[in-house]
């Protein structure tokens, strides 16, 4: 279900430190380049993988994971060089309902189901993980 790639636990934290905008929460939705980015994350995933699948600049996709993440729509962490993101839930319960059947709107469309399947195509290809050294998208994330 797409509920447990959405992080729960974050939007805590976002209820905390910043008042829900709800224009904001659907201009994220309202751009082609960033539905196809919340259609990718189905668990953390490097930016550097997100930027192979989609074919676009590293600046641009930075741009537009700002812009999600300004909309409280994923959270990032950083890993040495590598920059992470997720999905995480709207603090609105509407928004968060919204945001759920967006992406399983999304996993209908042709277009998003291609990208996905270059994601798993990028993430088995052993020469690009062996020279980017970046970690496989959706893995489970060691915790020290």
């Amino acid at each position: 279900m797409l509920d447990e790639h959405i992080c729960q636990c974050e939007s805590v934290l976002v209820q905390k430190h910043r008042h829900f905008d709800m224009a904001r929460f659907f201009q994220a939705l309202a751009d082609r380049t960033r539905l196809r980015l919340l259609n990718l994350m189905r668990g953390e995933i490097c930016v550097c993988y997100l930027v192979e699948v989609l074919g676009e600049p590293q600046p641009k996709i930075s741009r537009h994971l700002a812009y999600l993440r300004g909309a409280g729509l994923v959270a990032a962490r950083r890993e040495g060089k590598w920059m992470h993101y997720r999905l995480v839930a709207p603090q609105d319960a509407g928004a968060a309902a919204i945001l759920r059947q967006t992406l399983r709107t999304l996993e209908q469309d042709k277009a998003m189901q291609a990208d996905r399947a270059r994601l798993e195509r990028v993430c088995c290809a052993p020469q690009l993980v062996a020279l980017e050294g970046a970690p496989v998208p959706g893995k489970p994330v060691p915790t020290s």
